[in-house]
């Protein structure tokens, strides 16, 4: 059987695919169980590490902890799934970036900082070797086509526009403010 170049990039693609997907569905999956009882530290906050306070902000609410795995495990399935691979990879790559500041800023164990590293430069693979259609789509969002409307009517509309802005920043002011 003969291998051309194409043939072993999907191979290559495939192959790190799995293992980013393989994680968030570990990482994503064990969210349930991960800050369990980490709320309960019978420190003071200036007491506590950084990886203790960040722990104990996870534990603090199980449904957020529970949100950003179901978080990990979409942008998982994402990149399992060919045709929303990108979007996938995008997603995906937040939430590591996210990930790395905290393990960086909290200190947390050197192993879940290298761990979440890899699994981000593996996506920047995953996109390099997508870079014709992530190109091409930074490209079709940059393009911005000139209208042949008339001048007077793009005014109106910015102006239409400008007044709906205020309206919703009074309903925000509303609906923000302490009664």
């Amino acid at each position: 059987m003969n291998f051309n170049r194409k043939d072993k990039i999907e191979i290559a693609e495939n192959a790190i695919s799995w293992i980013v997907v393989f994680a968030m569905f570990v990482y994503g999956g064990a969210k349930v169980i991960q800050f369990d009882g980490a709320s309960e530290i019978d420190k003071t906050v200036s007491e506590m590490t950084g990886m203790e306070l960040m722990w104990a902000f996870y534990g603090y609410s199980k449904s957020y902890a529970m949100t950003l795995g179901l978080f990990e495990i979409v942008g998982g399935t994402l990149i399992l799934i060919k045709r929303s691979r990108i979007i996938g990879c995008l997603f995906t790559a937040t939430i590591l970036v996210n990930v790395i500041l905290q393990d960086i800023f909290f200190k947390v164990h050197v192993g879940a900082l290298k761990a979440a590293i890899f699994y981000l430069l593996l996506i920047l693979c995953i996109l390099w070797f997508n870079k014709d259609k992530v190109i091409q789509s930074i490209e079709d969002l940059l393009i911005f086509s000139i209208s042949e409307e008339p001048k007077y009517k793009f005014i109106i509309k910015l102006v239409i526009a400008f007044i709906c802005f205020v309206f919703l920043r009074i309903i925000e002011y509303y609906l923000t403010m302490k009664w």
